[in-house]
């Protein structure tokens, strides 16, 4: 029997551009991918440059679940070992689509030649492309979503087994009223994955641009009771020292920038 495990392995963070510099070594240079286990279930949460080093094989059929499709999050796609592997079944759920179609169609205006030599759905996994529903059962891990904050839209996650609840808000400009719905959905989250690209002396000059602060994560966790805080959506420029820097000032132990590697279990251990 699989154990009752539920855990997020950060497989990329790094915001708009993916990078192999020497002085991102720490923090990590692939772009958005979270990977959950919820006991034999696997999600993964976007699909940037991270999802590549994935495993190839699952215990069941994996999801994936794209908060938006702008390029740093799905990048990965075309590269992901589960969809060029024969014998494995995978879904992937996109967002703002009102039927499977036309969820299709919009991965198709991405992975086709000239621009990918293949179609996802060409690779030799067995992959299903559905829309995105408002709420999601993936065997006892219920996933249910909000519109964030992000030019052209884009979605924020919340995913809870067994008691207990990750919220991952990514490409979220903490701009009202959006940004008190978030609070709300994220009320006593165990784990809340926030978008920090942005310093604040540097947000002020790129208000709009669909990024938030560690200052707007800090006072998400505190209106929102979660427990934990982990930043995400680094900014291409900002290397280890300088997301070290920002994270000795956090006054908040529970809090922290997401580091390429990194595994949070809450719940159980792992097998």
């Amino acid at each position: 029997m699989t154990k009752p495990v539920f855990q997020l392995t950060v497989l990329g963070s790094r915001g708009s551009m993916a990078s192999g510099r020497a002085d991102f070594a720490l923090f990590g240079g692939d772009t958005s991918c979270y990977m959950v286990r919820a006991g034999d279930e696997t999600v993964f949460l976007d699909a940037g440059s991270g999802i590549v080093t994935a495993p190839a094989s699952y215990p069941k059929p994996p999801v994936i679940l794209l908060s938006h499709l702008h390029l740093d999050h799905v990048m990965g796609l075309g590269m992901f070992p589960g969809l060029s592997n024969r014998s494995q079944k995978s879904t992937l759920y996109i967002p703002f689509c009102a039927d499977a179609a036309l969820a299709e169609a919009k991965m198709d205006r991405v992975f086709i030649p000239p621009v990918w030599p293949l179609k996802l759905t060409e690779l030799e996994g067995d992959l299903m492309i559905l829309p995105m529903p408002k709420s999601l059962k993936i065997g006892s891990l219920q996933v249910d979503s909000i519109p964030g904050c992000h030019p052209d839209g884009c979605l924020v996650f919340r995913l809870r087994y067994l008691g207990k609840t990750i919220v991952y808000a990514t490409d979220f400009e903490a701009s009202e009223p959006s940004f008190s719905a978030l609070a709300a959905f994220a009320e006593k989250a165990d784990l809340l994955l926030y978008d920090a690209q942005f310093d604040e002396s540097e947000y002020e000059s790129r208000k709009g641009f669909g990024h938030s602060t560690a200052a707007k994560g800090l006072e998400l966790m505190q209106n929102s009771g979660a427990k934990q805080l982990l930043l995400v959506h680094h900014a291409p420029g900002s290397t280890d020292t300088i997301l070290l820097q920002r994270e000795k000032k956090l006054p908040n132990v529970n809090a922290s920038y997401a580091r390429e590697g990194q595994t949070i279990t809450l719940l159980g251990e792992p097998d």
